[in-house]
């Protein structure tokens, strides 16, 4: 069967995927800035997987753009990866509604792999039904960054119980632009956005005290130096 159908049906979930996301934010009830200081996390989760949903729909446009026919085997396979990627919306809201702690950031990070797994069995997939000479298998043929991003968000996770907030941010965020198409400028948008991030938002942080520890929600302003 042709494509069609199969690129009609994904798109159709995928902005299902976008449309969930976006319903987290919740309306506040207040008109005083203060009021979105609750949604700040939920927003900054939200635009990270905007992203991650954005480079996979243009990523799942090219492939299919240049495949001629889809089999049984690579409809399943769509499937499963739709099926993980509609579990972007849950990890997500759980991620920014905790303030990135490390248990939702690390199942965020599970799921990310899952996908880009997925991914990569659809490709194959496809090229096993339409030969190792379709266009496909020639367009992937040299796509070392895209089989080892797996292995990236693997090592991703591993390194989130190490690090800081925006770190975790950043460690997701790189094997996330590596797939995308247009990596120079996906790499440049997804560094100005946390470069942003850091310079005009809040920062949570874990402070650890002889007598336990507390996550602060605001940056303290530095007192003057008065020279003492």
């Amino acid at each position: 069967m042709g494509t069609d159908r199969l690129e009609a049906f994904s798109d159709g979930v995928l902005a299902i995927v976008i449309t969930i996301m976006v319903l987290e934010l919740k309306v506040p009830h207040d008109t005083a800035p203060a009021a979105l200081r609750p949604l700040v996390p939920v927003f900054l989760s939200y635009v990270l997987s905007f992203i991650y949903i954005g480079i996979y729909w243009n990523n799942h446009h090219h492939m299919l753009h240049v495949t001629e026919r889809v089999s049984g085997s690579a409809l399943w396979a769509n499937l499963h990866l739709l099926f993980w990627l509609s579990l972007v919306p849950f990890v997500t809201g759980w991620m920014g509604e905790n303030h990135f702690a490390a248990l939702p950031v690390a199942l965020y990070g599970v799921v990310l792999f899952m996908a880009a797994i997925a991914y990569l069995v659809l490709q194959r997939r496809i090229i096993a039904s339409e030969g190792p000479g379709s266009r496909l298998a020639r367009a992937t043929r040299s796509d070392v960054k895209g089989r080892i991003s797996p292995f990236l968000y693997l090592a991703a996770i591993g390194a989130i119980a190490r690090f800081d907030v925006l770190p975790r941010l950043g460690a997701l965020r790189c094997p996330t632009l590596i797939l995308a198409g247009d990596r120079d400028a996906a790499f440049r948008a997804g560094r100005f956005l946390i470069d942003e991030l850091k310079a005009s938002l809040p920062v949570w942080k874990k402070e650890v005290f002889a007598d336990g520890s507390e996550w602060r929600e605001n940056r303290e302003e530095e007192e003057p130096d008065d020279g003492r």
